[in-house]
């Protein structure tokens, strides 16, 4: 299924034609070009007396096929260059198929030999024709960015998809696509004079469009409609509803914008499946209710159904069992539960991937890692506690860790901690508190003129206490003396007033405290 370009070298490798992929004749069948086909009949010699059929298939550009008569018996054979008749002039195409599979393929499109579309072959292509029909293929894609431009100029409600070039580069054909009916008059005046040719416009639908223009589909694949695809049957939804798929348009719609082609291939299988399934508006009467269809496994045979008053659960039942309750019921007879039915189902293991080269299972990546962050800090929280504890029954300081900037201050435990952190801390300064001098002055006035107060004196150690007064030596050995002037070292021995008393124990006017 090869043309005589490629073949193999004495190795065995391939020679190829240095195309990249597409075949230099077109001829291979490689899915480069649309419907390259193999003659198989080519080496079978014709029964004595019949003549080789006088039609060949020639082809154009996308895939463009039709029938030409070998009026002038040249010798041609596919792959062959050759001119052949159009309107006005003559075009350039490349034969892809003759003999007696041509006379096939015309009976598929119910063609025949005397058909007005069965034109004739003028000559084989000379290297002329061969030039000028490069060039004007060259033209193509220029053509088609201007022609859009006037089309834009004009705001016309249709798409130019695609421009062909006549052989001879007398005609142009341009292919659009429009959702209505357009008036191109004026556009094929500004097309002919822009180019200097002759126009002619052809509507396509979408589906034709996609074709031409081709890409990849959403399997990954080339597109069916620019490869293989010869005939545009009509998709409906109804085939995905067979089929038991989703009606998301978004899924089953194609480049196109239209539905899916691949939707048919398999929708005949689905229905000679279906021949034996009951309807799926039929209800269920058993013993503990009726029962509605939900869902089905078509090449399973299994079928779902649920109780109209306890929808929560679906009940997996067999297509015989199904058919069994609805002779029951034609009967006017109930059936027993669904749920005694669901359990005389089997359902067939599964064989899991067994580790028998030593490796590991194909589905370990499936499943997250439970983190086992939880289970440590369960494990964690008895021991903290039991530490913590210790630490208060011990007055022993703590010992110096990193701190953890999350983490919120605890106060301290025990007394000898609370003396540390008095010790560290430096004084700070405490803001003047407002003292009143008569009983008549009102708050205004103490906060006008606020008295400050005076700053406590720092504690020394007794060994460097002073009297900040001379004192006689003889009412200083006396310790009960009740005017004995206050020193340093005896404030920081002198319990601490409370607080809530410092109110009852200002001083009154006119009197002095030391005098008390």
């Amino acid at each position: 299924m090869a043309c005589g370009s490629c073949g193999t070298t004495e190795n065995g490798v391939p020679k190829g034609c240095k195309s990249n992929g597409n075949c230099g004749t077109g001829t291979c069948g490689s899915g480069s070009e649309k419907l390259a086909v193999f003659d198989w009949l080519s080496n079978m010699t014709l029964p004595s007396g019949e003549k080789r059929f006088n039609i060949y298939e020639v082809r154009f550009k996308n895939g463009r096929k039709h029938f030409f008569k070998n009026t002038e018996n040249l010798t041609i054979s596919m792959g062959d260059v050759v001119a052949v008749e159009s309107s006005p002039g003559h075009d350039i195409g490349i034969v892809s198929l003759g003999g007696e599979l041509v006379r096939v393929q015309m009976k598929k499109r119910n063609i025949t030999e005397d058909h007005e579309d069965v034109k004739k072959i003028y000559r084989k292509a000379s290297q002329k024709d061969i030039d000028i029909w490069q060039a004007s293929r060259d033209k193509e894609e220029e053509t088609q960015r201007r022609g859009r431009e006037i089309l834009g100029r004009l705001g016309l409600q249709m798409k130019l998809s695609d421009v062909e070039y006549q052989g001879d580069g007398n005609k142009a054909t341009f292919y659009y696509t429009a959702e209505t009916r357009v008036d191109f008059r004026q556009l094929i005046r500004d097309l002919a004079s822009a180019f200097s040719i002759r126009v002619e416009m052809k509507q396509v639908g979408a589906r034709q469009e996609a074709a031409r223009l081709g890409g990849i589909g959403s399997c990954g694949r080339e597109l069916c409609c620019s490869t293989w695809l010869t005939d545009f049957r009509k998709v409906s939804t109804s085939a995905a509803r067979y089929q038991q798929l989703s009606l998301n348009p978004l899924k089953l719609a194609g480049q196109c914008g239209k539905l899916k082609c691949c939707l048919n291939y398999e929708l005949d299988s689905y229905l000679d499946a279906l021949k034996s399934f009951p309807k799926q508006e039929l209800v269920l009467k058993t013993e503990k209710g009726e029962a509605v269809f939900i869902k089905m496994d078509i090449f399973k045979k299994h079928l779902w159904y649920t109780y109209k008053e306890e929808r929560f659960k679906w009940f997996r039942l067999t297509l015989d069992q199904v058919q069994e309750i609805i002779e029951l019921n034609k009967k006017n007879e109930k059936s027993i539960s669904l749920e005694e039915y669901e359990s005389e189902i089997e359902i067939p293991k599964t064989v899991n991937f067994e580790d028998a080269v030593g490796q590991d299972s194909l589905t370990r990546f499936d499943e997250p890692k439970a983190s086992k962050r939880r289970k440590n800090n369960r494990n964690k929280k008895p021991v903290v506690a039991a530490v913590n504890s210790q630490r208060e029954n011990t007055n022993k300081p703590q010992q110096n860790r990193n701190p953890n900037p999350n983490r919120k201050p605890r106060p301290a435990s025990s007394d000898a901690n609370a003396v540390q952190d008095v010790v560290k801390k430096k004084p700070q300064k405490r803001k003047p508190r407002p003292v009143a001098e008569d009983a008549n002055t009102t708050k205004d006035s103490v906060q006008k003129n606020p008295q400050p107060r005076k700053p406590i004196p720092a504690v020394k150690p007794k060994g460097e206490v002073k009297l900040k007064t001379e004192v006689n030596p003889k009412v200083a050995d006396s310790s009960n003396q009740p005017n004995q002037p206050i020193g340093e070292g005896a404030s920081a021995n002198k319990p601490r007033r409370n607080n809530r008393n410092r109110k009852n124990n200002k001083p009154k006017n006119g009197e002095n405290p030391q005098e008390k």
